[in-house]
């Protein structure tokens, strides 16, 4: 059974940083693209950013400089590093991963920015 797990969320100044985790069981993460999305209250969930198996990687422009995704293979996990982080990066943010034509998501990660 795939399972994703995400962590690290929490509440930050504006300005500050925070490193997401997305942990992942039932499934080598190595071999897929990971995506990041965010969801704020009243609001669609917006991709937000992407790794693929070869390390590649691609930013929503609103996040573009500032947010640095990355994987560890060994612990089958990929990280989602924020950094000068803005009020309305506020959201519950999320991990999916598409395998076989069937998304897998991560229950979510709360992060509240305060200005």
């Amino acid at each position: 059974q795939v399972q994703l797990v995400e962590s690290g969320g929490g509440l930050v100044q504006a300005g500050g940083s925070l490193r997401l985790s997305c942990a992942a069981s039932g499934i080598g993460l190595y071999i897929y693209t990971i995506n990041w999305y965010r969801q704020a209250p009243g609001k669609q969930r917006d991709w937000v950013a992407l790794i693929t198996s070869t390390r590649g990687t691609n930013y929503a422009d609103s996040v573009k400089g500032r947010f640095t995704i990355s994987r560890d293979n060994a612990k089958n996990t990929v990280y989602l590093q924020m950094n000068n982080l803005k009020p309305e990066d506020t959201a519950a943010y999320y991990c999916a991963v598409t395998r076989e034509g069937r998304d897998y998501w991560g229950q979510g990660t709360q992060v509240t920015v305060s200005s």
